[in-house]
């Protein structure tokens, strides 16, 4: 009944979410409930259920996933993985998984963004990898290699190597990866959900030509970040 309402609201609800939203409509159904039958004067129980409204709508916000069909030609391209601001774009030694220079794309995630996150590439995941670790502010450089993150690996089509790391944040406790060693990922396709505030890291191969900057906003699936090289030189 629950996910009938929701799409006759035309509202797609990412799978991660369907439990969280009843679970918290169920808490706050009880706590206004109880308002309006034992809290007097009247205004109290109004606000209560102005905030309860405004809480459950950012939530539901959070876990919206939309539809994506990449617009353009997905050959070579390297395609945001998520929604957010682009923080960090350097080259940088990779030392966990390709152990070489790379260079490093991060995009932040606020609360307001969704919370998906595609695959960059068109081509085989070669490896996944969960690390342990803190849970920093994702906006910090630190985060990459000190935070709670799930490491995959990828061969783009064209042989080129591409690595994505979801990294958790200080409010995010829980990253989701769907993608697994040995499947085939397409820009089209979720690899994972982070829940609340996060950040994805891209690395990709030195002569990449990246086509965003520092500051600029990326939507996931959509937002081309970068070329690589065509595979007659790779």
């Amino acid at each position: 009944m629950f996910q009938e309402h929701l799409t006759y609201m035309k509202v797609k609800i990412h799978r991660e979410g369907t439990n969280i939203l009843i679970i918290l409509l169920l808490i706050l159904g009880v706590i206004n409930a109880s308002a309006w039958m034992f809290i007097r004067p009247a205004a109290i129980p109004i606000v209560f259920s102005v905030i309860s409204g405004i809480l459950y709508l950012l939530v539901l916000n959070f876990f919206r996933s939309p539809r994506r069909h990449f617009p353009g030609d997905s050959k070579d391209t390297v395609v945001s993985s998520v929604d957010g601001t682009v923080v960090a774009l350097e080259e940088v030694y990779e030392g966990e998984c390709l152990h070489r220079k790379a260079i490093q794309l991060s995009v932040f995630m606020s609360v307001f963004n969704v919370h998906a996150n595609w695959f960059p590439v068109n081509g085989e995941v070669l490896l996944v990898r969960h690390h342990a670790g803190r849970f920093m502010s994702a906006y910090l450089p630190k985060s990459s290699t000190d935070n709670e993150r799930s490491t995959i690996l990828m061969r783009a089509d064209n042989g080129q190597e591409i690595l994505v790391r979801q990294i958790a944040g200080a409010v995010a406790r829980r990253i989701v990866t769907y993608a697994e060693a040995g499947e085939r990922g397409t820009v089209e396709e979720h690899l994972g959900f982070i829940k609340f505030g996060s950040r994805v890291d891209i690395f990709l191969p030195l002569d990449a030509k990246v086509l965003v900057k520092i500051g600029d906003k990326t939507t996931g699936g959509i937002t081309e970040v970068a070329k690589l090289r065509p595979q007659k030189e790779a």
